[in-house]
């Protein structure tokens, strides 16, 4: 999904083309590859998931997708973990979960990689906040850090290894730490 020079996309033309690896985005008109995941943002990625599934899955609250492309509002973004709730999945014809999601997810989960600007992660999370996303996380890997973003709220900065993350009000029950987070990243021989 490369964008000429002289020629400017719509959104409907970006979704026509097919897709890359590593994947791209489209904002404000223009195409923005995503970059390639290293080894601390594949882990936490590949453990969040089926943590966050275990728990809201099982539960029939919502489910935690990896990778999704999400097409909303002018935008198609592909968040590291993308959370929609239950009563809020795309259902096909056939019952089965769709394979076009076009709606801003309920929770937001961008892991940050060492070369991703902090500043073009935070504005397509506050864009998805402005148009219906109720919680995002921003996990920093390298700082050990995570800044919760609440819809309609100030951001909220965890460090501490106890302290216990805000999740969105469709996921109560699940319980997550920065220790637990963190913790995915140890290597124990």
């Amino acid at each position: 999904m490369v964008q000429t020079p002289n020629k400017i996309l719509t959104l409907e033309e970006f979704l026509a083309l097919p897709e890359t690896k590593p994947y791209c985005e489209y904002i404000d008109a223009q195409i923005i590859p995503k970059p390639m995941p290293q080894g601390k943002h594949s882990t936490i990625q590949g453990e969040l998931c089926p943590t966050i599934n275990s728990v809201i899955k099982v539960q029939k609250m919502g489910w935690a997708f990896p990778e999704l492309r999400c097409t909303f509002e002018g935008r198609s973004i592909v968040p590291d973990v993308a959370v929609f709730s239950w009563a809020r999945l795309p259902i096909d014809e056939n019952g089965d979960i769709a394979n076009t999601f076009a709606a801003a997810p309920d929770w937001i989960i961008e892991i940050l990689s060492p070369e991703q600007s902090h500043t073009k992660v935070i504005k397509k999370i506050l864009h998805a906040l402005n148009h219906g996303t109720e919680m995002s996380w921003l996990i920093d890997p390298d700082e050990r850090f995570i800044a919760a973003y609440p819809t309609g709220r100030q951001p909220l900065a965890f460090e501490e290894i106890e302290s216990i993350l805000p999740v969105p009000d469709f996921c109560q029950g699940l319980k997550l730490t920065i220790g637990d987070i963190f913790g995915w990243l140890k290597v124990i021989l």
